[in-house]
């Protein structure tokens, strides 16, 4: 068994006596000590230990842990909203007692709402826990973020995964990394808001300020496209998959100035061509992160390319692009005329289908374009009947 292995047991182990005992109890003390004792010792090979739990699945650094594979814990956590445990270089005795203490809170009452809870993450100790992305987390002011959904009677809020993606894309535009856990857990997370209360709904997030769009939109697109993927009978790896390529499909923009990528006016001809780099740059970063992403790659540098070879970038030999770049296409398009712009209104849903319609077989695969009207309607209908 490996150290980290023993460190959670150990730890799992102490929440699960400090639930028997009261402060002060010599049996409570006992298991604490033990539980600090492997952290201490995990600390000599390790002193920055990180670990992610995303559903079943415990990640030590960026390192699965296979021997943890379905352990009970990992999903009691994350269902708590304890993705993620970062613990300093030094930790007291008595700190991660406190830490103990707050984490046995998150697990018991569960009543508190998650947004509270994510607030306090951290504030008390100085091991910092939370939803994935707490590293340096810096959330969205409450009156920026709103939620729409199809079905006007559920309610559900995609403000965290709306930090989350902010938090990614500033650790891409300045350290050049490509955070995958959080990329993951952010679809996870958006796919239990699509089948809440085992009813599909559709949380997709209005714009208030055009400085939001690129992580409105690329949490509206990959809730499009794992819908749509579904709707098309995709199985749930597949639809996970197409919903991490579309929250990556725009990921290039981080590259754009920010006066070219926010203007209100049209754009110049220069500033267009900054902005069609987007795709190749969103590819590059993507297959540069080193991790098996061979899809969002291929998503990211397609998404813009029409069936009838028009879009960009230019191909100067016409080839067939990716099913799920088809599927993306399909979704960004939806969502980008959905949304008001500084030279335009939203358009309403009906008049994107009917534009979707119109444009199947030339800008867009017509089997896909024909999929999402039939989903959207199927959808829309179901919300006039409730």
């Amino acid at each position: 068994m490996s150290d980290p292995v023993k460190f959670l047991h150990v730890f799992a182990q102490a929440l699960s006596t400090m639930t028997l005992y009261p402060d002060g109890h010599p049996a409570r003390a006992s298991v604490v000590d033990a539980a600090y004792e492997q952290l201490v010792g995990l600390q000599r090979s390790e002193p920055r230990i990180e670990f992610s739990f995303l559903g079943a699945d415990v990640v030590y650094g960026r390192v699965a842990l296979r021997e943890l594979k379905d352990w009970d814990w990992s999903a009691r956590l994350s269902n708590a909203g304890v993705q993620r445990l970062e613990f300093p270089e030094t930790v007291s005795r008595e700190d991660y007692e406190r830490f103990l203490d707050e984490i046995l809170a998150r697990l018991t009452l569960s009543s508190i709402d998650t947004t509270q809870m994510r607030a306090s993450s951290g504030r008390q100790t100085a091991i910092r826990f939370g939803a994935i992305g707490v590293r340096g987390e810096k959330p969205l002011p409450k009156e920026t973020t709103v939620q729409r959904v199809l079905t006007p009677t559920t309610t559900v809020s995609v403000s965290e995964e709306a930090d989350t993606v902010r938090w990614m894309h500033q650790e891409v535009s300045g350290r050049g990394e490509l955070p995958l856990l959080e990329a993951e857990a952010i679809v996870r997370s958006l796919s239990l808001a699509m089948h809440g209360d085992n009813q599909i709904v559709i949380p997709l997030m209005q714009l208030r300020e055009f400085d939001e769009y690129t992580t409105t939109h690329s949490l509206n697109v990959s809730v499009l496209a794992m819908a749509l993927a579904e709707f098309l009978g995709s199985s749930g790896r597949e639809v996970r998959a197409m919903g991490v390529a579309g929250l990556l499909h725009d990921l290039g923009k981080v590259r754009i100035p920010k006066d070219i990528l926010v203007k209100p006016g049209k754009l110049s001809d220069e500033e267009r061509a900054v902005m069609q780099r987007h795709p190749m740059d969103g590819a590059r970063i993507i297959l540069e992160s080193e991790q098996k992403l061979d899809l969002a790659a291929a998503v990211a540098y397609e998404h813009h390319i029409m069936i009838d070879g028009g879009g960009y970038p230019h191909m100067h030999f016409r080839r067939d692009c990716h099913y799920g770049s088809k599927l993306v296409h399909v979704c960004d398009v939806y969502d980008a005329l959905r949304t008001r712009r500084p030279y335009r209104d939203a358009w309403e849903s009906e008049k994107v289908l009917a534009y979707v319609a119109e444009r199947a077989g030339t800008e867009f695969d017509g089997d896909v374009a024909r999929g999402f009207i039939e989903m959207m309607k199927t959808w829309e209908r179901r919300t006039a009947e409730e």
